[in-house]
């Protein structure tokens, strides 16, 4: 008796899908995690409308293994998972990617070797040093010869630096021209501390850090997204400046918060 033949295999969109998107101007919407636990969180963005899911382990206690699970059911039903790995610890980078996640959110770049060394260790041999390994979700654990597993590996994940000080700002031109970096984005939130003016987006050394930052990655021929902004109106303002419009919608913790008070307020106002 012949085997049963496996379904034909569906490409799955990463990295030149989001790139191209966003450097044609085209919205993608992206959910955060933090807080929440299981795959049902992915489940949640795609049927809100979202095209990027990102689990942020560097701000929560979230174990790698359910960084995976959530990231493996995103990859699943056809949005596209990321990571946002703990600062500076770069050990982990290899095993969310064997795990599902298509791409990695690097915080607190500041210079190229840096970016570098980010890039090493999401890709293989020869572009890097990503340990090898025999399938991967990316292609529903088929077995395939090692160069062409590698190299569609290689070229879904997304490599995303995230500049935050005003150093890595001095540097974003060199940090844009490294190869394998596909996206660049601006922390706002920690530049504008590290500023002296936390919170104040409209300081014209933020605005300043904003638009030098626009014009490096402009020459670079890549997208930069600039997040960490409360003020929508400034949001879009920077959008229509060059900025990539990545959506950062917001993260299941903040929404979770936000409900619930909107629910207290309205069971409350029953009663007046």
């Amino acid at each position: 008796m012949s085997a049963h033949p496996l379904p034909p295999l569906t490409p799955v969109a990463g990295a030149p899908w989001l790139i191209d998107r966003l450097t044609n101007g085209h919205p993608v919407a992206a959910f955060g995690v933090r807080g929440a636990r299981t795959p049902e969180i992915a489940r949640l963005a795609k049927a809100s409308g979202h095209e990027v899911i990102w689990v942020d382990l560097e701000h929560s206690t979230m174990p790698i293994d359910v960084a995976g699970q959530i990231c493996a059911c995103a990859l699943d039903i056809g949005i596209m998972p990321l990571v946002r790995v703990p600062e500076r610890e770069y050990g982990v980078i290899g095993r969310l990617l064997d795990a599902g996640a298509m791409g990695i959110i690097a915080p607190r770049v500041e210079t190229a070797a840096q970016a570098a060394d980010i890039v090493a260790a999401c890709r293989f041999a020869p572009h890097g040093h990503r340990s090898a390994i025999g399938t991967l979700p990316l292609v529903q654990y088929r077995r395939m010869p090692a160069d062409t597993l590698y190299r569609a590996a290689d070229q879904a994940t997304l490599v995303k630096v995230l500049v935050e000080s005003p150093l890595g700002i001095r540097n974003m031109a060199e940090i844009a021209a490294v190869p394998g970096v596909g996206l660049l984005a601006i922390g706002t939130n920690d530049l504008s501390a590290e500023l002296g003016v936390p919170g104040d987006f409209r300081d014209p050394a933020v605005r300043a850090a904003h638009e030098s930052a626009l014009e490096a990655c402009r020459a670079a021929g890549k997208p930069l997204a600039i997040g960490g902004i409360s003020d929508a109106a400034y949001s879009a303002e920077l959008v229509r400046m060059g900025a990539a419009p990545l959506l950062m919608t917001g993260i299941d913790t903040d929404l979770l918060l936000a409900a619930a008070q909107a629910r207290a307020a309205q069971a409350f106002a029953t009663l007046s």
